[in-house]
């Protein structure tokens, strides 16, 4: 396993098949930690190069400013150019699921599958809000006090949430246990907030590029239920959207034992 930098987008290298596939971790991992599990059922058919989504990682060190999709564009351009990639596969999962989005809208034409897993960018992922819900007020004024430059929109989403549930709030607890937790899960949100995509217009340009949609949720997954990615399933054939018996934390090996009898 090789660490690369590509104009700011480092990767790891897991598996040797010879297909490609581009793969986008969770808030508050690295691309190997997301993908690791996944290496044995799908590294014979695919080359998986995991990326380091900015603020994690290695890209912990990532300028702090809003990512456009052009400037997302751009450095995925970078990188298949770098690698030789003319055709490739895309899975992200929780928060990088914006970023396979993104993939998705700006290079269709190059692309055969995309496999997005309890995806962010659907509609607005609610993790946000329950971090404010969780974390003891006054840290939360101390927040704003220290950057209050920052739209927070936690109070209109945390209305119209239902009480959090146990296994979320552990979740939580245990995503933003740290100063520097805390940092990287409200850089992300304020940096990736422009990676919002018209979900209608990008299926169809998918259909007219003959991109295939996965979709996978997990029936018991409290972050990111089923009924968050509802608008997107509606608009795919019954067999591509996949609930999984699955939690969150394990929503990704469940997904690649299912993706991988694809290719059986």
């Amino acid at each position: 396993m090789n660490d690369h930098h590509s104009k700011n987008l480092p990767f790891q290298k897991l598996g040797s098949g010879p297909n490609v596939l581009l793969a986008f971790h969770g808030i508050g991992q690295d691309g190997t930690g997301c993908f690791a599990a996944i290496e044995k059922t799908l590294g014979t058919h695919y080359t998986i190069y995991a990326f380091d989504l900015p603020f994690h990682g290695q890209h912990s060190d990532a300028a702090f400013e809003v990512i456009s999709k052009a400037d997302w564009k751009n450095s995925v351009a970078h990188f298949l150019n770098q690698n030789n990639i003319s055709r490739f596969d895309i899975t992200g999962f929780s928060i990088g699921g914006r970023f396979a989005l993104a993939t998705l809208e700006a290079f269709p034409e190059k692309i055969d599958h995309a496999f997005l897993i309890a995806p962010d960018g659907v509609s607005e992922h609610p993790m946000y809000a329950l971090a404010t819900r969780v974390l003891p007020a006054r840290w939360i004024y101390g927040w704003l006090m220290r950057h209050p430059g920052v739209f927070f929109p936690g109070v209109r989403v945390a209305r119209t949430l239902k009480l959090a549930s146990k296994s979320l709030v552990r979740f939580t607890q245990q995503v933003l246990n740290t100063p520097e937790k805390r940092q990287t899960i409200y850089r992300s949100w304020v940096a990736f907030r422009d990676l919002r995509f018209d979900i209608s217009a990008l299926v169809k340009t998918a259909n007219a590029n003959q991109v295939t949609i996965y979709l996978f949720a997990g029936v018991y997954d409290s972050l990111l239920k089923p009924k968050a990615v509802k608008k997107l399933a509606e608009l795919l054939p019954e067999n591509q959207y996949i609930e999984l018996k699955s939690g969150h934390t394990r929503l990704v090996e469940h997904a690649a034992a299912w993706i991988c009898t694809l290719f059986k």
